[in-house]
Order: C-alpha cells, then structure tokens, then sequence
C-alpha cells in the first residue's frame, strides 16, 4: 500500500477491525517514511461472475450497476452509508452462498428485492415495479396487498408470544 503523501511504498498495519456484517477489514496504516496515518477498506469482491439476461446475453457482474439500482430505488428515503454498505454487503453474500459462476438476472433480481423487502418496504415496491414491469395497478395494488398482509400476519404472530 503506498502512503497517500508521500507516496512510499513502506507503510505498516497500525490496528486491523473486522466490520460488524464481517463483510470487510478496516486497516490502520502509517508510512514509515513521512509518518502519515491512514486507513485502508479491504472488501470481498466478486469475481468470475456471469449474469445471463433474459435475452441469453451473459454480462460480467457489476458491483456499481448493483449500487445504482439500489441508489435509484432508495432514492429520497432515509438510510445511512454504512446502512446502504451493509445492505450491498448482504446481497453480494447472498449472490457468493449460491456458489456458481453465472446466475441469471431473475435470481439476482430476487435477492435485490429479498434483501430491499427488509431494508425500505417504499423502495422494494419501487424496485419491485421496475424489475417485474407492473403492467397495471391491479398488479401494483396486488403486491403492495401481498406485503401489507405479511406484515399483519408478523405482528399477530409476535403479539401472541407476549405473555
């Protein structure tokens, strides 16, 4: 790692912390030369990945097409960046734990609004009608009556556990 001052190549790890998700490792660093203290975001990258579209096309996985389709669905709703970070996180280690070399939009898509389901209900309808091309309102008031009975059935089910 070259120190960002001075541009030497001689720099040693200070303290290592392992994120909460264990997703990455933030690395403490100071340059031997200048002195300089900085630190360093180590993460998993996804690699040797192939997305088969719907047409049969197959693209290299895009970690930023990932975080713009997020960003767009997220847009104007309240979250932090170590939130959205971790958000990424969780749908890159859902993409790692099915451990193939190619997976096809529509599963990506899946985990996208798996993960977004539990992150922002308002973005994972805007996701969700996007990726799944509502073609009506029947269809968008069907899902948003999908997702306001899951979340009822939830309540009752933790209601009942109370003593």
């Amino acid at each position: 790692m070259r120190c960002p001052i001075c541009n030497s190549g001689e720099t040693k790890v200070v303290d290592s912390r392992i994120s909460t998700d264990g997703g990455s490792v933030r690395r403490r660093r100071e340059c031997e030369k200048c002195e300089f203290r900085f630190s360093t975001l180590e993460e998993v990258e996804l690699l040797d990945l192939a997305v088969v579209k719907r047409d049969g096309r197959r693209e290299a996985y895009s970690r930023e097409k990932l975080t713009r389709g997020l960003e767009k669905a997220l847009e104007k709703r309240p979250y932090t960046e170590a939130e959205f970070q971790a958000l990424v996180h969780r749908v890159e280690r859902d993409i790692q734990k099915k451990r193939r070399g190619e997976l096809t939009s529509r599963e990506l898509g899946e985990i996208v609004m798996n993960r977004l389901k539990a992150f922002d209900k308002v973005a994972y309808i805007r996701f969700a009608s996007v990726y799944r091309s509502f073609e009506d309102v029947q269809t968008f008031e069907k899902e948003l009556k999908s997702l306001l009975s899951g979340k009822k059935r939830r309540k009752t089910g933790s209601q009942a556990r109370r003593p």
